[in-house]
């Protein structure tokens, strides 16, 4: 069914060993695991062992992701070769991980600049922008009480202290959850596939007509930016990250393929 190269099967056989190992191991690997510049678990090896790490709770996360590597990485390979392949694999996933944890550090830390000046003004106007700006990727409706209420009592210490003690369990949990996955890279591959071959014509599930490679990654591209920025509560898919992807990916054939004046 596929014809797999042989770059594209032995990252196949890597993730799915490291996943494997992950799933049975005690601890899980977790420190191959990407975390947020900032916290206790950072450590800078994890930029390149992020990507061939998965998702232990949701096996569709690697199926999805090795599906796809499989799908388009052959052409790519039979096109660049074994070595350029890996290199473009490796610089669109470390890049995609370095971009995202750029937006991550200035979300964590802006994060920590409105707990510090609700800490200091415990106003419901202040609540009010953290919930906006933060509670929304876990759960801003449950602010909603709470910011009433506190415009009710503003000089409630309890409650005070029972917001600022949520405020730091949440930002405790963003500096503390990690990324993991090959979406990056494999975003990246999407792209270079649909500028060379950008009239291959692909059958997309749930899509009820096939659709040309140049129109699918576009749409799908505006489809992860559109989820990034309306991330809604509980969706815990690093969008941000796959879009990074698709620019490092569009950044490094722009350069590699200058040029270039047959596509197919």
């Amino acid at each position: 069914m596929f014809n797999l190269t042989p770059t594209v099967r032995n990252l196949l056989i890597a993730n799915v060993v490291i996943y494997l190992l992950a799933t049975n191991l005690p601890g899980g690997l977790g420190l191959l695991a990407l975390y947020p510049v900032g916290s206790q678990f950072f450590q800078p090896w994890q930029f390149l062992t992020y990507m061939f790490m998965h998702s232990t709770q949701d096996i569709m996360h690697i199926f999805s992701n090795m599906f796809g590597l499989m799908v388009f990485g052959p052409l790519l390979e039979q096109r660049w070769g074994g070595q350029r392949f890996l290199t473009f694999w490796l610089i669109c996933g470390l890049g995609s991980g370095m971009l995202y944890s750029g937006l991550r550090y200035y979300e964590i830390s802006k994060m920590r600049h409105n707990i510090e000046v609700f800490q200091q003004d415990p106003s419901d106007v202040h609540l009010q922008d953290f919930a906006e700006a933060h509670a929304q990727q876990f759960n801003e409706g449950a602010f909603d009480a709470v910011v009433r209420q506190l415009h009710a009592t503003p000089n409630d210490s309890g409650l005070v202290q029972g917001i600022l003690n949520t405020m730091q369990e949440l930002y405790e949990r963003s500096l503390n959850v990690p990324m993991v996955g090959a979406s990056g890279a494999l975003f990246g591959v999407l792209f270079a596939f649909a500028y060379l071959f950008p009239n291959t014509t692909l059958f997309i599930f749930p899509l009820p007509v096939p659709i040309k490679a140049k129109y699918l990654v576009p749409l799908y591209g505006l489809y992860e930016l559109y989820s990034g920025v309306n991330q809604t509560p509980g969706d815990n898919v690093a969008h941000f990250a796959h879009v990074a992807g698709l620019f490092v990916g569009f950044v490094l054939v722009m350069f590699w393929e200058r040029g270039r004046k047959e596509f197919y």
